[in-house]
């Protein structure tokens, strides 16, 4: 099944498409191999490129962060063409220096969930990318200048934690994670960053901070309500960010987008035919190539 194109793809809240400017929209309903992503995707044309916009949690946030179809959703915006995607999302602060409304570009990722998909390759070959570097280089300094530019305050590098959710950490958990010297904490980014470098794409976070978890003596304890109000606002800035980032796009090729080069372990000749055709998105080319 053929499907309208894309280069550039933007995974967050639901809002952040109801953008000025995005013309000539269109919603498309992808069917994968892994299932359906959390809504259908809307595409639209905006500063001179087509984007792919998917609602994480689906429109009126209705997925939980351990059931995301993250599979589904990475796999899905593979086969509109998508080359680079930005993620948004809502964070915790886990630094005083990183405040609420604050944004930050994470470089680093610590993976504390449990039991979520996080391969296309669990079936089929055995393939081996290398993830030190989680977050793409092209990507990741684009968004910084914007934010910058944009007026936020916004924080170049630093570490993530990927917690499993959906409940917020304890005491203990806020402050293990601090003496570890992590910056932020949330909970969508893996296996999202995983599965996006498995299928050659940029990936890059731009993290909305919305408050300091809990490790924090002198501020509330982190509520939804609050982590919702600051994420209202949070999302204007994103968008404005957007943007810019997109009309900046390089043209060149990225690292990112050749992870599988030398990472596939198993010879064809031990791959059944149905993994080959599911996985053809991902691998085929260059198993054709052979």
């Amino acid at each position: 099944m053929s499907y309208p194109q894309a280069r550039v793809g933007v995974i967050g809240g639901s809002g952040l498409y109801e953008i000025d400017d995005l013309q000539d929209i269109e919603e498309v309903a992808v069917i994968t191999p892994f299932g359906d992503p959390s809504d259908v995707i809307v595409t639209g044309s905006l500063s001179g490129e087509r984007v792919a916009f998917l609602p994480r949690h689906g429109r009126g946030h209705r997925i939980s962060p351990s059931q995301l179809p993250s599979r589904a959703n990475i796999f899905a915006m593979k086969l509109l063409g998508v080359e680079r995607i930005i993620s948004v999302s809502a964070v915790g602060s886990l630094k005083e220096e990183i405040r609420p409304l604050d944004m930050v570009v994470p470089d680093q990722i610590i993976d504390r969930t449990r039991g979520r998909p996080s391969t296309f390759f669990d079936e089929g070959p055995v393939v081996h990318i290398g993830f030190a570097e989680p977050f793409c280089p092209q990507l990741s300094p684009l968004l910084v200048e914007e934010a910058a530019g944009s007026g936020v305050t916004v924080h170049k590098g630093g570490t993530y934690i990927a917690m499993e959710g959906p409940q917020f950490s304890t005491i203990a958990e806020s402050n293990l994670y601090r003496s570890w010297g992590a910056s932020i904490i949330g909970m969508t980014a893996l296996p999202e960053a995983k599965l996006a470098r498995e299928a050659e794409m940029c990936y890059a976070v731009l993290a909305c901070s919305t408050d300091y978890d809990v490790w924090h003596p002198e501020h509330d304890a982190v509520t939804v309500e609050m982590v919702i109000g600051n994420l209202g606002e949070n999302a204007q800035n994103a968008k404005s960010v957007l943007k810019g980032v997109i009309a900046r796009l390089p043209g060149t090729a990225c690292p990112c987008q050749h992870a599988l080069k030398d990472a596939i372990v198993t010879s064809p000749d031990a791959v059944s035919a149905e993994a080959k055709e599911r996985l053809a998105p991902l691998i085929g080319r260059y198993w054709n190539e052979g």
